[in-house]
C-alpha cells in the first residue's frame, strides 16, 4: 500500500461525539464480562459474544447490500489481524476473570499509548510529536488519579489478572493500527466479518478442551450482559469504530477513549457497587484537558499544510 492511500483526516464534531458514545458504550465493556463471567467461562463467553456479533454484522451487511465475499489476496491480512484479535479478546477476558471490573478498565485503557506508538512508524502521517504525547499523558493521568484507589487495592490477588489485561492493551492498539490499514482496501463490515468467522471456531475449541469441567449457568443479568456485548459491542461498536477508522487518525481519536474508564468506573457503581473515588471530578478535568491538548494542536498542524 502506497504511503499516499492511506486516509488520516481530522476528524469534526459529529465523528468525535459519536466516539464519544462509542467511549461511553465500551466503559461497560469490563462490567458486563464481570457479570458474564459469574455464568459462563472466559472462552465460552467470547465466542457466544461474537457470535452475536457476527449475527448482527452480517444482518446490517446483508440488508446493506454490502459484498461478504472474501477476496484471495484478503486472506492471509485477515487472518493475521484474527490471531491478533483472538489474543487480545482471551487475554482481557482471562485477565478480567483475576480483577476486578475497575482495574480491568483501567488497564486495557492504557492502549491510546500503544495505539500512538504503532501509527508513528506505521501509519504515514500520523506521527508522534510533543503536545500530543503531553496531551496523552495528561488524560492517561486523569484515569490514574480517578482509579488511583482501586489500583492500590488487592496488588497481590490482582496482579497476574492486571499484567494481563495489560498485554490485551497492548495487542488492542496493534489492532487498531492494523484494522487502520486494512480498511484502506476492505469494506470494514466484510473485514469485521471474516474476522469473526476465523476466530469463532478458536474460541468454541478452546473452550471445549480446556472449560470442559466448568459449569454453565443462566441468570437474568448474565444474558443480559451477553447480548450487551454481542449486539452492542460487538455489533454497533465495532462496525461503527472501523469505519471512523477507514478516514479518521487512529491516534487523533483513540485519546477520546480515555473517557471510558470514567464511564466504566460509574457503571461499576452502579451496576456491581464498586466505590467512586472523589477525585473523579479532578480526573475528568485532567481526561479533558488533554484531549484538548491534542486535538487543538492537530488543528493547527493541518492549518500550516
Amino acid at each position: 500500500m502506497r504511503k499516499s492511500e492511506t486516509a488520516n483526516q481530522q476528524p469534526d464534531k459529529k465523528i468525535i461525539i459519536l466516539v464519544i458514545l462509542l467511549a461511553l458504550l465500551w466503559g461497560g465493556n469490563s462490567v458486563s464480562i464481570k457479570i458474564g463471567l459469574q455464568d459462563i467461562p472466559p472462552l465460552a463467553l467470547a465466542g457466544f459474544r461474537f457470535l452475536l456479533g457476527l449475527l448482527a454484522v452480517g444482518g446490517w451487511a446483508v440488508s446493506q447490500r454490502i459484498r461478504i465475499a472474501l477476496n484471495p489476496r484478503e486472506f492471509l491480512p485477515l487472518i493475521c489481524l484474527s490471531v491478533i484479535f483472538l489474543l487480545q479478546i482471551i487475554s482481557l477476558n482471562i485477565g478480567t476473570q483475576f480483577t476486578n471490573a475497575s482495574r480491568s478498565t483501567i488497564l486495557i485503557s492504557t492502549y491510546p499509548f500503544f495505539t500512538a506508538l504503532f501509527a508513528h512508524f506505521w501509519i504515514p502521517g500520523d506521527r508522534l510529536y510533543f503536545n500530543k504525547t503531553v496531551g496523552i499523558m495528561l488524560a492517561f493521568f486523569g484515569v490514574l488519579l480517578t482509579f488511583g484507589k482501586n489500583l492500590q487495592s488487592e496488588v497481590q490477588v490482582s496482579f497476574f489478572g492486571d499484567l494481563i489485561v495489560l498485554a490485551s492493551g497492548c495487542l488492542l492498539g496493534l489492532r487498531v493500527v492494523a484494522t487502520k490499514l486494512l480498511v484502506q482496501f476492505i469494506h470494514p463490515c466484510r473485514l469485521l466479518i471474516w474476522m469473526m468467522v476465523f476466530s469463532l471456531p478458536c474460541f468454541f475449541g478452546l473452550s471445549f478442551f480446556l472449560e470442559s469441567g466448568v459449569g454453565y449457568q443462566l441468570s437474568v443479568s448474565g444474558v443480559v450482559a451477553i447480548l450487551y456485548q454481542g449486539l452492542v459491542i460487538a455489533g454497533f461498536c465495532f462496525v461503527s469504530w472501523t469505519s471512523v477508522l477507514k478516514k479518521y487518525s487512529p491516534s487523533k481519536l483513540v485519546v477520546l477513549f480515555f473517557t471510558t474508564p470514567l464511564f466504566g468506573v460509574l457503571l461499576s457503581h452502579l451496576l456491581l457497587g464498586d466505590e467512586v473515588s472523589s477525585s473523579l471530578i479532578l480526573g475528568v478535568g485532567l481526561v479533558a484537558f488533554g484531549i484538548y491538548m491534542v486535538n487543538k494542536h492537530d488543528t493547527r498542524r493541518a492549518d500550516k499544510q
